[in-house]
């Protein structure tokens, strides 16, 4: 089983989510999360740390990243590590080979005409929206009906 791991970062505010403009298939000219390919066994959170860094310039200095689920296509044979985390400051990213650009948390990221990943990104990001709000409830307020956060 291929092994790839996509990270939700939240900017500081959490007001924002970077995404990346797909230069090439598949999902091309469609945002998507910052991911890459697994390269090394058991040294899964470095992995994540490595392609955040070679995409975007952001540290582990810069965020603090938490393993927040697993997804698999078993007719694929492919592993999904799904990481998130908020910027701890202000950063300058440096963009590889997508185009890095901050969307609103309050987008409909269930529109795959603009967005990669069938919806999936914006189940993904529901759930870590719940996840947040539980951790830091003076940070954030999960609204269910509208889908919509309060800070």
């Amino acid at each position: 089983m291929q092994n790839y791991n996509i990270i939700f970062i939240f900017d500081k505010n959490l007001e924002n989510l970077l995404m990346c403009k797909r230069a090439k298939e598949p999902y091309k000219g469609k945002y998507n999360l910052v991911a890459g390919k697994i390269e090394k066994e058991n040294d899964n959170l470095n992995e994540a740390y490595r392609e955040l860094f070679e995409e975007t310039a952001i540290t582990k200095d810069d965020i603090n990243l938490k393993h927040f689920m697993n997804l698999e296509y078993l007719t694929f044979n492919i592993k999904l590590e799904v990481y998130y985390g908020i910027l701890n400051k202000e950063v300058i990213l440096v963009e590889e080979v997508n185009k890095l650009k901050w969307i609103d948390i309050n987008d409909n990221f269930f529109d795959i005409d603009k967005y990669a990943g069938e919806g999936n990104i914006g189940h993904m990001l529901e759930e870590i929206k719940i996840d947040i709000a539980k951790n830091k409830p003076k940070q954030l307020t999960y609204k269910p009906k509208n889908n919509k956060i309060n800070m």
